[in-house]
């Protein structure tokens, strides 16, 4: 890019200037030297405020630098614009500098003058050639202000925020301190505004690169780029005016939690052209695509029984990931973490970042699985069970959770004992166990299974106590025999009596009366007493049969009355009838 001041002040000084050789020869030749032409030139001139003139500097002060400009009078310049950043002055005695006119004679006849703004005005001129000849400036990116940035490319300009760059631009105070080729969008000499553009020229150059890289582009090629964004799912590389996605899914083999784990802004990679559409220009990468798929030779690698160790790379509150190499993870269900402990989250067994050490359970590389276990290091508690607790032993433990199913007995630690509702109570019908154990309550069961594979120990209290159905019951409930008890339930197919705590009877709605009866609840009701005759007794299923009507209602008063004297809960028929026989024969 040309420099548009310095070749400015080079033709300015090719107007003036009279060769080094050319003056020499003109000395010897008697004619007049360049410093008498030069002087002659300045005097011919009629100076006024806003020129720029050549002058010649005559004396530097502490505060002024004295310039003669051919006027009748010299002029002075602050000091100040003679020094560079570092405070040194850059100016000597006899040197040749442009200066701007800037006010007449003062009283002390000197002319006032300013090297800044000849500089300045020479720069304007430079940039309204550059706009005509569209030509490039460059700058120095100064300050952020609002809307943009502020340039120095010898004057102040403003570099919008949307033509800083194709993408829009964030942080702006990024670009503060460098510098970059401009062009000149917007120029207005008299207002002083200058407007540049910086993503002119990076479309331009953008179109150029694409042109060439879309000569090049297909699926499966693998391409260098620069890493030019990253978002929270993935990253765009620039492959050379044209940008492709690269997944975050497509950026390694292996887990990946943030696309700036992978790779940063600024960085060349080399990646795989994974899918390309040439109308609308879409590409997707994959970085990982350029080294094998490791799980094509996992099955090899890892076998069933094997022992591994891994790094914890995630918690779910189904169980626990291990990361076995970079791209191959296993996972530790939360079932395979303990043989006796019941984790209710896998953090309460591992943390993330922990090395573990697991047991191959299964392996399915088409689907990229690998089933592990935690537990396997150890031996399995269970399968010493049967051992030590053979069916039919006889333990002693505490309660340690009651469910509405049945009782949890602690066995050893971390195992339990579950005694169903069905095994509390050979009569009993219980509606909860809470109704009559609580947590902490010592209790003794017999041992009634172990499943090692299921991982369930069964226990029976009732089993402590011969079954009263094996004997005692159909024994003193035969059939035939009257009692007395009280209704309990009513339903439709019947009602139930209790004959004694946990026995229960069934009158059936066609045992109630001798008439057709369609609601057992107008012949009973729920808490009266009756008495019946036993019809049935089934060991097998453990139900009695009851008959209210084969009681009439002259017997059933004999048999209350009976049964009060002789202060008995059942009796049968013939026991009545025979102290009714009996009484007959005395005379009564």
């Amino acid at each position: 890019m040309a420099d548009f001041r310095s070749v400015s002040i080079e033709e300015l000084r090719n107007r003036t200037e009279v060769p080094e050789d050319r003056a020499a020869e003109v000395s010897r030749s008697g004619e007049e030297s360049f410093a008498d032409l030069f002087e002659k030139h300045q005097a011919s001139q009629n100076f006024k405020v806003g020129d720029i003139v050549k002058g010649r500097v005559i004396t530097v002060t502490k505060d002024f630098v004295v310039v003669d400009i051919g006027y009748k009078s010299e002029g002075q310049i602050p000091i100040h614009e003679f020094k560079d950043e570092a405070g040194t002055v850059t100016i000597k005695e006899g040197d040749d500098v442009e200066v701007y006119v800037d006010q007449g004679e003062g009283d002390e006849d000197l002319v006032e003058l300013s090297k800044d703004k000849a500089e300045k005005l020479r720069i304007w001129e430079e940039i309204s050639v550059a706009c005509e000849k569209d030509e490039l400036v460059t700058g120095k990116i100064v300050a952020r202000v609002k809307g943009g940035l502020s340039v120095d490319i010898g004057v102040k300009a403003f570099l919008p925020g949307s033509q800083v760059d194709i993408r829009p631009i964030r942080n702006l105070e990024k670009f503060i301190g460098q510098e970059f080729d401009f062009k000149v969008i917007k120029f207005n000499k008299r207002r002083g505004n200058i407007v540049l553009s910086r993503r002119v020229l990076l479309e331009k150059e953008r179109e150029a690169l694409k042109s060439k890289t879309l000569e090049k582009l297909e699926e499966g090629r693998v391409l260098r780029g620069t890493v030019k964004n990253i978002t929270e799912y993935g990253a765009f590389v620039d492959l050379g005016g044209i940008d492709g996605l690269l997944h975050i899914t497509d950026m390694s083999w292996g887990r990946v939690n943030h696309p700036s784990e992978m790779v940063q802004v600024g960085d060349e990679i080399e990646v795989k052209v994974l899918k390309f559409n040439p109308e609308t220009e879409r590409v997707s990468l994959g970085l990982k695509q350029i080294t094998e798929d490791p799980w094509v030779h996992a099955e090899e690698k890892y076998r069933v029984g094997d022992r591994v160790a891994g790094k914890v790379v995630s918690l779910t509150d189904y169980g626990a990931f291990v990361e076995l190499e970079e791209g191959i993870e296993g996972l530790i269900h939360i079932s395979e973490m303990s043989w006796t402990k019941r984790v209710k989250h896998p953090s309460k067994m591992v943390a993330i970042g922990d090395t573990v050490e697991a047991v191959v359970l299964d392996i399915d590389s088409k689907n990229k699985r690998i089933s592990l276990g935690m537990k396997q290091i150890e031996p399995n508690p269970w399968t010493l069970l049967a051992e030590r607790y053979p069916v039919g032993t006889r333990i002693l433990g505490k309660i340690r959770n009651i469910t509405d199913f049945g009782i949890f007995i602690g066995i050893e630690e971390g195992i339990d004992g579950l005694v169903h509702i069905s095994d509390i109570s050979w009569t009993q019908k219980i509606k909860h166990p809470s109704e009559y154990y609580k947590k902490g309550d010592e209790v003794e069961a017999v041992v009634l299974n172990i499943d090692v594979e299921n991982e369930r120990f069964s226990l029976g209290i009732k089993q402590l106590y011969p079954d009263a159905w094996e004997d005692e019951i159909p024994r003193k409930f035969t059939i035939g025999r009257v009692v007395r008890g009280r209704i309990t339930k009513i339903h439709d197919f019947g009602a139930f009596m209790e004959l004694e705590p946990g026995v229960e009877g069934l009158i059936h709605v066609s045992e109630m009366s001798t008439d057709r009866v369609e609601n057992p609840g107008d012949v009973v009701s729920e808490g009266q007493e009756v008495v019946a005759e036993i019809i049935s007794v089934d060991r097998e299923e453990r139900k009695i049969g009851l008959s209210l009507k084969s009681v009439n209602a002259e017997d059933e008063a004999d048999v209350r009355s009976y049964l009060e004297r002789q202060g008995k809960s059942t009796a049968s028929l013939g026991d009545v009838f025979g102290e009714k026989l009996g009484s007959l024969r005395k005379g009564e």
